[in-house]
């Protein structure tokens, strides 16, 4: 599976391909930063982040996109831009007919360290480690797509399986295996 992790971002948007599967060693393909200058007008912005991830997405063909899930802040700008560079991500995948999944941040730092509440360099260590890389990706935006991706590769097809399940049990057609009482 080839997974391009995204973590969003106005000024910096990390992105990042990796290929592999659970339980198999893991392959960077590529990775890199999308960066917009702070005074630039904001649809130039949202134009330039989208557009570089559908080079990436062209370039590396990856069979799902996965973005960070964006979470509350208190710093309501810093939600804002990451809100609107996640949406670009998600339409610049749609458009190119790559589907797209949400992880939030503890789970892509569970994936990857084992623990949900890991910090920016412990994340940064493991994907190091896993994708056998000789430095740490900069700036940290780049590793935390590359997290992104080893997440999805990972769990991807677990939760894939177990939303197909489940909506097969919601399933309105599905009979419950307990006769009704009559």
């Amino acid at each position: 599976m080839r997974v391009l992790g995204v973590d969003p971002g106005l000024t910096r948007c990390g992105w990042g391909v990796v290929e592999g599967s659970a339980g198999r060693p893991l392959h960077a393909i590529g990775y890199g930063v999308i960066r917009t200058p702070a005074g630039t007008d904001l649809g130039a912005r949202l134009c330039t982040v989208a557009d570089a991830l559908a080079e990436q997405m062209a370039r590396h063909r990856p069979d799902v996109v996965a973005v960070e899930r964006v979470f509350s802040q208190h710093n309501v700008s810093t939600v804002m831009g990451t809100a609107q560079a996640s949406a670009m991500a998600i339409v610049a995948a749609t458009r190119a007919g790559i589907p797209v999944v949400l992880h939030t941040p503890s789970e892509v730092k569970a994936a990857v360290t084992g623990s949900g509440r890991a910090d920016k360099a412990q994340v940064g260590g493991m994907v190091v480690r896993l994708l056998k890389l000789t430095d740490l990706p900069k700036p940290a935006d780049v590793a935390d797509a590359l997290a992104l991706a080893i997440c999805h590769v990972w769990r991807g097809p677990a939760q894939a399986r177990l939303a197909a399940a489940a909506a097969v049990v919601r399933s309105p057609g599905l009979r419950s295996p307990v006769a009704p009482h009559s």
